[in-house]
């Protein structure tokens, strides 16, 4: 957990809140892992006056965010979405906006997108649709005020092989910046640099190594400093065992 009180001294993050909260600007908010982009998120929610609605692309993220999931709140099906076209026939087989839904819409000041990055091109067209559909269709996301938040350089966005063909026919890729609607609205790019989550100088360059892909000698050299054989995990685990140790049974890390 990042101290916010140490945050509020972060000329980016001060400029960011500067915007979203007295402006209209449209903001994506960037950064490395541990720069704060979580931390100002909480603080927004707590103590930014306007109508705001927090979403993300996956439940996980949005649970992470205290918000709900893009296809959720925009009642969107999982199909991609052509642009010029519009999800409203594919609405009205399945989905009725409520007369609440609409007034949140309407009314809305602040569209926060959390974990950007995983958010494909085509699905945010489909967020300015609807947005359009029930504020003013002449403007960009209905002329509401965007609040992006992530890293291009972690979780990029999902295409599958049957999607793949449309994806590379209609947009140039599939991340988020190439959405059609998005090239038509201005933005500010911010991008936080100070890493508040990790102490460790060494171990602060060894992720930055390894995100920009410059594997050096010497990182490949720190990172098989603590690599074990399966030999010696399984017999850990085995001492493990036979002490009773539960709590010293190694952990094995993985990824999706």
């Amino acid at each position: 957990m990042i101290d916010s009180q140490r945050i509020d001294s972060n000329e980016e993050l001060d400029l960011a809140w500067q915007l979203v909260e007295k402006t209209g600007v449209n903001v994506f908010l960037t950064g490395k892992a541990g720069t704060g982009k979580t931390t100002f998120l909480r603080q927004l929610k707590q103590r930014l006056p306007k109508r705001m609605v927090v979403v993300a692309p996956t439940g996980v993220a949005a649970i992470n965010a205290e918000g709900v999931t893009i296809h959720s709140f925009f009642q969107l099906p999982l199909s991609p979405f052509v642009p010029g076209g519009t999800v409203k026939t594919d609405m009205q087989r399945k989905y009725q906006f409520s007369k609440q839904k609409k007034n949140i819409i309407r009314t809305l000041d602040l569209l926060v997108i959390d974990e950007i990055s995983m958010v494909r091109s085509d699905l945010l067209d489909a967020v300015d649709d609807v947005l359009r559909r029930y504020r003013d269709s002449r403007l960009p996301f209905g002329g509401v005020q965007l609040l992006m938040i992530g890293d291009v350089q972690q979780l990029p966005p999902v295409v599958t092989d049957e999607e793949r063909p449309f994806m590379e026919r209609v947009y140039p890729s599939p991340f988020f910046f190439n959405s059609k609607a998005l090239k038509r609205l201005p933005y500010v790019t911010i991008c936080l640099k100070t890493i508040y989550r990790q102490q460790d100088l060494q171990f602060v360059e060894l992720l930055n190594n390894i995100r920009e892909n410059h594997l050096d000698n010497k990182t490949l050299a720190m990172l098989n400093a603590r690599l074990k054989t399966r030999k010696e995990v399984e017999q850990e685990a085995n001492e493990c065992r036979t002490n009773g140790n539960v709590t010293s049974f190694p952990i094995l890390l993985t990824t999706h």
